[in-house]
């Protein structure tokens, strides 16, 4: 019995050495509830250079329209909404890159490795090909399906890094995916549906990721 118990802790050892091969496991649900909080400062300095309620295409007011007459703070609606999207993301991953490189020193690895390298290989390819689907839109003035598009790449993206990750990641992708999708059909409510994707979801999964892996490391 005794000697069946030392076999499964080594089978246990061995798979965990290969997992940690293949797989980038230092990734920290911190960096997700950062993410998401970033994105809704974003959302809300759209609102406030549209000057448009929340939900206010229930009163048949719709974003995009307002974008494409709108000119303030001495730039049109194109300028700073690249702008605002630069900034979120650089505050996003200068936030993910902390809390995941203080995850990896808890976890005695290195952040950077061929594992976290084919993780970024895996991302980047489709937000690279979204990115400049997305700035053609805007150049082509199509604001609508921007928020959509910009959650379909996205979660694509995830989809394609979760196996090189945490397989929530995966999950966490094709709930983007969906949301984009939504918003393909529901231009007018694409601010919302962009809030909800890239804020409110990333929160709750960066929460449950931090309860499901990071709290048992801390701990330990």
């Amino acid at each position: 019995m005794k000697n069946n118990d030392q076999h499964l802790e080594h089978l246990a050892e061995i798979r965990a050495l290969m997992e940690r091969s293949t797989r980038f496991l230092s990734l920290s649900g911190l960096s997700g509830v950062w993410a998401g909080v970033c994105a809704l400062v974003g959302v809300a300095a759209v609102y406030a250079y549209l000057e448009i309620p929340i939900l206010a295409a229930l009163g048949g007011s719709f974003y995009f329209d307002k974008a494409i007459n709108t000119n303030k703070w001495g730039m049109d609606y194109k300028s700073v909404f690249v702008l605002i999207a630069i900034m979120v993301l650089a505050a996003a991953l200068a936030g993910g890159w902390f809390f995941t490189a203080r995850k990896a020193r808890l976890r005695g690895e290195r952040v950077w490795d061929a594992t976290s390298r084919r993780l970024l290989t895996a991302l980047a390819i489709p937000l690279a090909a979204g990115g400049v689907f997305c700035l053609a839109l805007l150049y082509r003035g199509y604001v609508s399906l921007l928020a959509p598009c910009t959650l379909i790449f996205y979660g694509l993206a995830l989809v394609n890094g979760g196996k090189f990750t945490l397989r929530d990641v995966e999950t966490l992708g094709i709930l983007q995916i969906l949301l984009g999708l939504l918003g393909v059909f529901y231009p007018g409510y694409g601010l919302e549906i962009w809030a909800l994707g890239f804020g409110f979801l990333h929160i709750f999964y960066g929460l449950w990721m931090y309860w499901k892996y990071d709290t048992r490391l801390t701990a330990d």
